[in-house]
């Protein structure tokens, strides 16, 4: 019942509380982002949300836009600025996705949505990550984030949806919290220290047909 019924009421509810509280903390950010980062100052990916329906994910921007001498984009790592660098780590880039929650997008617990181009990559029993919205933070984001490796994420991501308890949920917003002030487990995507789902599935000569 709670997941079927109440979970959205409350999704809604808090992201709005969420937006109306921190609408000066974003408006700083936004205006930080555009000064020392340039614009736009959301940036806008599609991801895969709940049955694989595609969707815009919202968050700041945290690189730059500096190209070679032939015009091309520099490596995300060098893009990668100090001032992004510390958006992330203290996941102040992800505060945009509130009303990635008001839309139903997303929920505020819930696997974390991934890129697009990792859909073929997964195996039957991890594509079930997708029977639910995808979330703020969730299980594997408590248990290790970017600090564990893909196979450990979605085993936590299908243990959540086999067990989606109000109980759960809030312990998983309470750890969150806990570790973003704690700066703990803390591994940049983007950064060479993290290897994308496409590139691990195929050095491991893993891929899903």
């Amino acid at each position: 019942m709670y997941a079927k019924y109440i979970k959205r009421c409350l999704d809604f509810i808090c992201s709005l509380l969420g937006l109306i509280i921190l609408s000066p903390l974003l408006l700083i950010l936004a205006i930080l982002v555009k000064i020392k980062l340039g614009s736009p100052v959301i940036f806008k990916q599609e991801r895969p949300g709940k049955d694989e329906k595609i969707f815009t994910l919202y968050k700041f921007r945290t690189m730059t836009n500096e190209k070679d001498e032939d015009g091309n984009l520099l490596p995300d790592e060098k893009r990668l600025t100090k001032f992004g660098k510390m958006l992330r780590s203290t996941s102040l880039d992800e505060l945009p996705e509130l009303f990635n929650i008001l839309k139903g997008d997303m929920s505020i617990v819930g696997p974390r949505p991934l890129r697009v181009r990792y859909l073929p990559y997964y195996t039957e029993q991890e594509r079930h990550r997708h029977d639910v919205k995808p979330g703020l933070t969730g299980l594997a984001q408590i248990n290790g984030r970017n600090a564990i490796l893909w196979d450990e994420k979605f085993k936590y991501d299908i243990q959540y949806i086999n067990k989606i308890t109000f109980k759960l949920d809030i312990l998983i917003v309470l750890k969150t919290i806990k570790q973003v002030f704690k700066k703990q487990n803390i591994e940049l995507e983007g950064s060479t220290d993290v290897t994308d789902f496409d590139k691990y599935r195929e050095s491991n000569k893993y891929l899903v047909k």
